[in-house]
């Protein structure tokens, strides 16, 4: 059987995670964008390289929905980048109108897909897809914890000098740099806890950087931000739904009590498999851990606030 994304955006990002999903031999896959020959080219290209890789999904390229009908996911990266000493909150309201667009768009035409959020600030976006669609909770997911995590994992093993696949690490809370929240208390390399590994010192180095690791990177490319891991982490996300594989993987989803956070979207541990989020997982936290988290539910509600006083129509179907 095969299944159809559609990636809206065809810019740097949007285009790696065309190219990592292209490759997935199941697939179908439409990039679209609001620049007339750019999704086009980029599917061209990426179509010439089945002679090389061997795949056989059918990539294509348009400027309106009418490729996109019936996707089973939607992936948005349609957006402003950040820049150097920019937040993603510095996105908000241009960020807003444009997700708002793409998601009545997304219910219109593909009425049953989940939508993966890339957009930031991230969190605050799936806010805006909730409330212009009415999507379940289940069908509305932001990547940003799993690509977070990926980070931490990284940052873990180079500093430990041992494999990744040996790391297992999670980040939960807020995809910004100050409700992030890399978990300590559970991460373990080996099965062995990190904090039987590393000084306290070491950590908090570590953690630091994983908060800052977008930052850290829009800062050495000058123009845009991360592209390369955002797209990998957003194929692992792909696979786990439509394999059902029922992965346990760090997502952007809607809590409603979980880690004592209501009517925000905050990252956690969730189970991925065909019909999205079927479950979310409450790891065994630390009280201060406990205390993040709710701290970067407060957090998200605070720009869901400022969307209602400054950009109020965004949140408007």
């Amino acid at each position: 059987m095969r299944h159809k994304v559609t990636i809206v955006g065809g810019g740097q990002t949007g285009g790696a995670v065309a190219q990592r999903l292209s490759e997935i031999p199941y697939l179908d896959v439409v990039i679209l964008d609001t620049n007339e020959g750019l999704p086009q080219g980029k599917a061209l290209d990426l179509a010439e390289t089945a002679a090389l890789t061997g795949f056989g999904g059918r990539i294509t390229g348009s400027n309106d929905w009418e490729e996109s009908g019936g996707s089973d996911i939607v992936v948005i990266t349609a957006g402003a980048p950040r820049k150097p000493g920019m937040s993603r909150e510095d996105l908000l309201g241009t960020n807003a109108s444009i997700v708002k667009a793409v998601a009545l768009n997304a219910a219109q035409h593909c009425p049953e897909a989940i939508i993966i959020m890339f957009t930031n600030p991230m969190d605050a976006m799936c806010h805006v897809a909730r409330s212009v669609t009415g999507f379940p909770r289940e069908r509305l997911i932001g990547m940003g914890g799993t690509l977070d995590s990926a980070r931490f994992r990284t940052f873990i093993a180079w500093e430990l000098g041992v494999s990744v696949e040996d790391v297992s690490a999670y980040v939960l809370g807020g995809h910004s740099e100050a409700t992030m929240l890399p978990i300590v208390s559970t991460a373990t390399i080996g099965g062995l806890p990190l904090n039987a590994l590393l000084s306290k010192e070491r950590i908090r180095a570590i953690v630091h950087r994983t908060q800052n690791g977008g930052a850290e990177l829009v800062s050495l490319l000058k123009k845009g931000s991360a592209f390369y891991a955002p797209s990998a982490a957003t194929a692992d996300m792909v696979e786990a739904i439509l394999l059902d594989k029922k992965r346990v993987l760090p997502c952007c989803v809607y809590l409603q009590g979980e880690y004592g956070v209501r009517d925000a979207f905050v990252g956690a541990p969730v189970r991925l498999g065909s019909t999205g989020i079927e479950a979310i997982l409450e790891a065994p936290l630390s009280p201060e851990e406990m205390e993040s988290m709710r701290k970067a539910g407060s957090a998200v509600q605070e720009l869901v606030s400022l969307l209602h006083e400054r950009y109020p129509a965004s949140l408007k179907p």
